[in-house]
């Protein structure tokens, strides 16, 4: 079901508030951030930057308790509602989409 070479073994996943909807970031994972996610209950995003894997919070506290993953039609982009304790955003915002674009 999950196409992990389309984007050579990532997905980006949106997550989202899974109370008021609200999108909160989006990140990538690989499989292992998928099962560590899927044994853990908490989020683990794979970083390109620094090629590892990474659990939201873990230095900063601001963790984020996963309630659902679905899968998108094509099967290359997940979806993560969560429960967000503190901000998403590293900028201390509470989401990382708060810049509007005047197109």
């Amino acid at each position: 079901m999950i196409d992990w070479k389309k984007m050579n073994g990532l997905l980006p996943v949106v997550v989202q508030d899974a109370d008021n909807k609200e999108v909160l970031m989006q990140a990538y994972v690989n499989e292992e951030a998928l099962k560590l996610t899927k044994e853990t209950g908490y989020a683990h995003y794979y970083s390109r930057s620094r090629k590892k894997i990474w659990q939201k919070g873990e230095s900063s506290g601001n963790i984020q308790l996963v309630r659902e993953v679905y899968l998108d039609c094509d099967g290359d982009c997940l979806l993560y509602l969560v429960e967000q304790k503190g901000p998403a955003c590293h900028t201390g915002r509470r989401s990382c989409f708060y810049r509007k674009l005047h197109i």
